[in-house]
């Protein structure tokens, strides 16, 4: 059992900071960009992997790279989190758009279709990590290029997955979520209690 009951944050993620504190998890975040080695995590899909099988891959790797730093850091010992967040339709992986230009081809895709949100939570300690992966389905209404450009205007799309957030304006837009709401944010709150309470943490 873990005598201090925090972690480190392997995310610069707004959104997954307030998760975190949303159930009570006190953590520190790791500035991994900074880190020799940091540059191992490549987030691009590999060819013929699965929108599953990379999200699950980036998770993973970011939380062995967040060790990695806190060996070289001779930080005290507490457990890494990584995750990461995809958007898949019709198998194809959309990430962080560019720029506005692909953000924009990305909602035209999503207007009045069903895609999937997968996000992946790995935690390491030590020698151990385990992984859980969340997938949602979220249902789109149509949209017109009116409101997509007026939902760009916002520049809300930026850093994200699939070029929205659901927490933001584009909540609007969902006609229908079957999954974890906190899961499509980017931290399946519900996962990640699981696997803290596995690394001995109370949540």
């Amino acid at each position: 059992m873990l005598v201090d009951k925090r972690i480190y944050l392997a995310s610069q993620s707004p959104r997954r900071r307030e998760l975190l504190k949303q159930i009570g998890v006190a953590f520190d975040v790791l500035a991994l960009r900074a880190v020799s080695g940091r540059m191992d995590v490549v987030e691009v899909p590999r060819a013929d992997e699965t929108a599953l099988d990379f999200v699950q891959r980036m998770a993973a790797e970011k939380a062995a790279c967040g060790w990695r730093a806190v060996d070289a850091r001779h930080l005290l010992r507490f457990p890494v989190l990584g995750a990461d967040t995809v958007v898949e339709l019709d198998g194809a992986i959309l990430g962080k758009p560019a720029g506005r230009a692909e953000a924009e081809a990305m909602l035209v895709r999503l207007s009045g279709r069903q895609h999937h949100v997968h996000t992946a939570v790995a935690v390491q300690h030590d020698g151990r990590q385990e992984l859980r992966l969340s997938s949602s389905k979220v249902s789109f209404t149509a949209l017109d290029a009116a409101a997509i450009a007026r939902y760009l205007e916002t520049g809300e799309y930026l850093g994200k997955a699939g070029a929205y957030a659901i927490q933001g304006r584009a909540g609007a837009f969902v006609e229908h979520i079957d999954g974890s709401y906190s899961g499509i944010m980017g931290l399946p709150l519900y996962d990640t209690a699981v696997l803290l309470r596995a690394f001995g943490l109370a949540v």
